[in-house]
Order: C-alpha cells, then sequence, then structure tokens
C-alpha cells in the first residue's frame, strides 16, 4: 500500500464503503443491503467499520508519535475521546429532533426515537443527563460511546500492540470472553443493554491495532505457503454464506451481535484477509482511484457517519410510510439512489460550510493583531 498525504488511499476507500453499506442497511426496505455483507456473512458492516477505527487509531498515532513524541499523541487521542463524546451527543441530539419532525407525517415508522422523545419531554432534566452518561443512547448513536470508550485507553493499548502484542491480545481476548457478565452492568435505562457491548466489540478495535502495529499479514502471505491461508479463507467464507443462506434462522437472538459472537469474528477475519489479498495486488488502489468520492467520505469518516445516521432514519421513515412497510423494489431503488447520493455529497457540503465559516471569520481574526497593537500603544 502506498501513502498519499500521510493517509492510505485503501483505507480512506473501504471507510467510505462501510459508510455508504451502513446506511442503506439501516433502510429497511433497501433494495441494495439485500445483496451486502450481513446477507451472506454471520457479520455485518460494523465489525469493518470497528476494526477500521482502530487501524485508522493505529496509523494516526503511530505516524504522529513519529512526527512528533508520544506524549504528543496520548494527549492528542485524549483530544480524540472528547471529540467522540461529542459526536455522541450530536448524534443523540439530531435523532432526537428528525424524530420529532417525522413524527407527525411518518409516526408510525418503527425507527423513529419516540420513546426517547416522550421522555425527553415528560422528563426533559434526567433525560439529558441520562444522554450525557451514555445510559440513554437514542436510535444510532449506540456506536459513538463505546469508541470514546476505547480513544481514552488508546494510550495504553498502543505501546503494548508495539512492544507486547500477544499480551495486548491476551487481554483482549479474556475481557471478549467475560463481555456478556460486563455488558449486565453497564450504565442505562429501562433494563436496556447496549447495542454494541463496549467490553465485546474492544476485541475487533484491538485486531485493527495490532494489524497496523504487527505485520502478520504481510509475513504469512508472503510466505510460499501463504495461499493456503487464503484458499482457507475463501472456503470459509463460502461455508459461512451456506450457513447463513440455508441453515440459520432469519432473525438470530441480540446477543449474537451485541457480544460479539465468535462466529462472526471468524467470519470477518475470513473477509478482510481476502479484501487485504485484493489491496495488496493493488486492485482496492485501482478502485479507489475511479471512485474518488467514495474515498472522501472515508477521510471525512466522523461527519459523513454523523449525517449518515439522518439520511437513513429520514429515508426509512418515509419508505416504511410510502410502502406501508412492504417490499416495493422501484421505491426501493429509488431510497438507496437518494440516501447513497445524499451521503456522498456530504463531504463537498462540509468542506462548502467548513470554508464558508472560515471566511465569516477571517475578517474577526485579522482585525486581532490590530486590537493588540492599539492596547500596546496605549500601554506605551
Amino acid at each position: 500500500m502506498q501513502q498519499k498525504s500521510q493517509r492510505l488511499v485503501e483505507l480512506d476507500f473501504f471507510r467510505g464503503l462501510v459508510l455508504l453499506i451502513i446506511v442503506v442497511d439501516h433502510i429497511g426496505g433497501s433494495m441494495v443491503s439485500r445483496f451486502t455483507l450481513h446477507s451472506f456473512a454471520l457479520n455485518d458492516a460494523a465489525e469493518v467499520f470497528v476494526f477500521l477505527g482502530g487501524f485508522a487509531t493505529a496509523t494516526a498515532y503511530v505516524s504522529l508519535a513519529a512526527r512528533r513524541s508520544e506524549s504528543a499523541a496520548r494527549v492528542r487521542f485524549l483530544k480524540r475521546a472528547f471529540e467522540l463524546y461529542r459526536a455522541f451527543v450530536v448524534t443523540a441530539v439530531l435523532m432526537l429532533v428528525a424524530s420529532f419532525l417525522l413524527r407527525p407525517f411518518f409516526g408510525h415508522a418503527p425507527n423513529l426515537a419516540l420513546h426517547d422523545l416522550d421522555t425527553l419531554v415528560s422528563d426533559p432534566i434526567a433525560s439529558i443527563a441520562q444522554i450525557l452518561t451514555f445510559e440513554r443512547q437514542p436510535y444510532l448513536s449506540a456506536v459513538l460511546p463505546m469508541y470514546a470508550l476505547y480513544a481514552l485507553a488508546v494510550p495504553l493499548m498502543l505501546p503494548l500492540a508495539r512492544s507486547k502484542p500477544w499480551l495486548l491480545l491476551g487481554l483482549s481476548l479474556a475481557l471478549w470472553a467475560f463481555a456478556p457478565q460486563i455488558g449486565e452492568h453497564m450504565p442505562s435505562v429501562d433494563d436496556n443493554l447496549w447495542d454494541f457491548n463496549p467490553a465485546a466489540w474492544q476485541l475487533m478495535y484491538v485486531l485493527g491495532v495490532l494489524a497496523r502495529c504487527q505485520p502478520v499479514y504481510q509475513r504469512v502471505s508472503a510466505n510460499r505457503f501463504g495461499w493456503i491461508v487464503s484458499a482457507g479463507a475463501a472456503a470459509l467464507i463460502a461455508g459461512m454464506a451456506y450457513y447463513k443462506l440455508l441453515v440459520l434462522p432469519p432473525v438470530l437472538d441480540s446477543a449474537f451481535k451485541r457480544d460479539l459472537a465468535g462466529p462472526r469474528v471468524v467470519n470477518f477475519l475470513a473477509i478482510a484477509w481476502i479484501a487485504a489479498n485484493l489491496a495488496r495486488y493493488g486492485i482496492v488502489k485501482e478502485i479507489a482511484k475511479r471512485l474518488p468520492s467514495i474515498g472522501a467520505l472515508g477521510r471525512d469518516g466522523m461527519v459523513s457517519f454523523v449525517a449518515g445516521t439522518v439520511i437513513s432514519l429520514t429515508v426509512d421513515s418515509i419508505l416504511f410510510t410510502l410502502t406501508d412497510g412492504l417490499i416495493n423494489v422501484p421505491a426501493g431503488l429509488a431510497a438507496d439512489a437518494i440516501a447513497i447520493g445524499a451521503l456522498l455529497a456530504v463531504p463537498r457540503v462540509h468542506q462548502w460550510v467548513a470554508g464558508w465559516l472560515g471566511t465569516r471569520r477571517a475578517p474577526a481574526v485579522a482585525a486581532a493583531p490590530a486590537t493588540v497593537a492599539a492596547r500596546d500603544n496605549r500601554v506605551r
């Protein structure tokens, strides 16, 4: 893989692609989602999203530590934890606002955060406090609290990943093994469990960190027997697809995803191995060059994710109402086109808004030195 402006083209592409998949996967009548990862694998885009988050974190940490210092990298990721916390609060507010605006017209849509909205109206102080303490996580905001927790752990995680990887992996596996019991004690309202148990999903994040810090894939794939691992991964993917499509019931227990069941991890690792092969041979890079808008999504990941939650909820609610919750191929395809188009536009809109705000703030910033100079003259 090559770097461009200290960024991995393949990483940005995969992150952007996953954001697109997440958006359509949360639209009940989507036609595209019938062909995304969750349709033929035991895992879905969530594993990819969290793994890439760990990989990107390690990339940024290592780069910053090399350019400046370990101390600067640690401070940066403590700040990152606050940024993720802020993103969670913004996403929670947007889910509530979107539900409030959509309710009069599409109130029967199943994914509107109506219970959270009603609680906010009846007891605003307690409801706001519950959101700020992660006890209440309105629809689609639930992945961000665990990300904030992981960012806090990065200053401890990355040194271990670089110097004692087996210790980090062992600690992560031990925590994952006890995750269901830990999840029972996570703060929540109405006896609800977190949609993503952070004690379980940290394993996926740690695997992403280790994949960046330790050249396991490079060593195995370069070995003359590396093709055997690739063949085994392909066979495993095929076997899991058969099991998912023909053996398992359509709906699995929520704990299978919430607590990151072992088969999900194994299925993901097989898919990740094949994806790494595609990146190794330059295929992903060529596709990324032809689809730069997807890479732009990945580079603007946090803003794109937050915007995507609003897009998913809005399109899903409208589609459900128009089709009475029934499968409608033309309407589903139209909804997919609208959602994908809207998300692809987010980086450009964000860039334009940031530029516009920067232009408006420029006169005030430019005036500051003059004000300081005037004060200097008065002192003299």
